[in-house]
């Protein structure tokens, strides 16, 4: 199967220091990849390298003809209602038509959007005054909106009550479910919560200043002894690596 995402020996530096060196990966469709590893170990910058967003400096990047869309960790709203704020950036995405018409049919999947997620009570509040889960709500309602086939979430429950965190990962695997019968959407997330990433992840990679320690299935990641095989890792999950 041609993957969505292939690199080789990827580097990447931010302000002269290398953050990302010699990654190698290949994401398939339909996989769902945890990043996980201390602050600063360089999740969210491998995100936005894949993702387009950041540059590299070294090795290669191959991207397949997939839409992609991220989700930040603290999503920006403007003063608008929620449903024109994901009416504006479905109008917005790369490759929309720029025409009236588009403009209405654009409202109408917003508000349909919101409606299968059950978030329709939401629709004409200011998206500005929203709480932190009701942001994440509405940006994880405009990414899928687009209907992409990789999406990339940046710690995307953290910060947030349990409720919060229970209804957006049953929100997403919903979703993620509901396209795997006719095309699969790749997932990529970061996250600290390890329950989360054995709810959701079928693959992790640990990272350690920049570096892929560890590329495991989840089962193999949390079950095996990786003591000789992934040291790192190993001491990552006893709660001993922090830097």
């Amino acid at each position: 199967m041609t993957p969505h995402l292939q690199c080789q020996g990827l580097g990447c530096r931010l302000g002269g220091q290398w953050v990302l060196r010699g990654i190698d990966l290949r994401i398939a469709p339909g996989e769902r990849v945890a990043l996980v590893g201390a602050n600063g170990s360089g999740k969210t910058t491998l995100m936005r390298v894949l993702h387009g967003l950041q540059p590299h400096h070294q090795g290669t990047l191959t991207r397949g003809e997939a839409e992609q869309v991220m989700m930040f960790q603290r999503p920006h709203m403007m003063r608008l209602s929620v449903q024109a704020q994901l009416q504006l950036g479905l109008w917005l995405a790369p490759g929309s038509a720029r025409t009236w018409s588009y403009w209405q049919r654009c409202r109408q999947q917003a508000a349909q959007v919101l409606c299968d997620m059950g978030w329709a009570d939401l629709a004409q509040q200011p998206a500005n005054t929203l709480s932190g889960g009701q942001r994440q709500r509405v940006a994880f309602a405009l990414a899928w909106a687009r209907q992409p086939d990789v999406v990339f979430l940046d710690e995307p429950t953290a910060n947030l009550d349990p409720q919060s965190k229970r209804e957006l990962e049953t929100r997403l695997t919903e979703a993620l479910d509901a396209r795997e019968a006719d095309r699969p959407v790749t997932l990529v997330f970061s996250s600290h919560n390890l329950g989360q990433v054995k709810r959701l992840a079928t693959r992790v990679i640990y990272l350690e200043r920049g570096q892929v320690q560890a590329d495991l299935p989840t089962e193999r990641f949390f079950e095996d002894d990786l003591s000789e095989s992934h040291p790192l890792a190993h001491w990552f999950l006893k709660g001993e690596r922090f830097t």
